[in-house]
C-alpha cells in the first residue's frame, strides 16, 4: 500500500467514525426531546464510547406508573420512527416495571423508579464522580 493509499485509507475511517458519531449524537438529542416531552423523570444519559461495543450512549429515566413507563416507551419507539426513520426493539412492555428500548446506537431503560433503585445501572456504568455530579433524587438509593 502506497503511502497516498494508506493516508486516503486512514481519512477514510476517520470521516466513516465522525458521521457514526454525528449520527449518535442526533439520535441522542432526539430521544432526550421525546422523553422531556413526555414527562420521564429523573433522565440521566451516559456516555459508552470506550467503555462498551453495545452503543454509544445509555440513557435511563423514570416514569411514575407501569401506565406511564409503558406509554413513555412506545412513544419514543414511535417518534424515533416518524423524525429520523430508525425501528427500535423494545422489551417489558407488557409488565411496565423496566422498560428496555435498543435503537442501535442508544440503549433507553425507562422503569418504574422503585424498580430503577433496586437495580441501580447509574452506579454499574458512572464512575464515583460521575455519579456525585447526579441530583439527590437519582443518588439517594446509593
Amino acid at each position: 500500500m502506497t503511502v497516498d493509499a494508506a493516508s486516503a485509507a486512514e481519512r477514510t475511517q476517520a470521516d466513516t467514525a465522525r458521521d457514526t458519531a454525528t449520527e449518535s449524537d442526533a439520535l441522542l438529542a432526539r430521544i432526550l426531546a421525546s422523553l422531556d416531552e413526555n414527562k420521564a423523570e429523573d433522565i440521566v444519559q451516559i456516555d459508552l464510547r470506550g467503555k462498551s461495543s453495545m452503543g454509544d450512549y445509555m440513557v435511563i429515566c423514570s416514569g411514575r406508573s407501569s401506565r406511564q413507563v409503558a406509554s413513555i416507551a412506545e412513544k419514543l419507539v414511535a417518534d424515533i420512527k416518524a423524525d429520523l426513520g430508525r425501528s427500535a426493539k423494545l422489551e417489558g412492555k407488557d409488565t411496565g416495571d423496566w422498560v428496555l428500548i435498543d435503537t442501535g446506537d442508544v440503549i433507553v431503560h425507562v422503569f418504574r423508579p422503585e424498580v430503577r433503585e433496586f437495580y441501580q445501572l447509574e452506579k454499574m456504568w458512572l464512575s464515583p464522580a460521575e455519579q456525585a455530579a447526579l441530583p439527590a433524587t437519582q443518588t439517594a438509593a446509593s
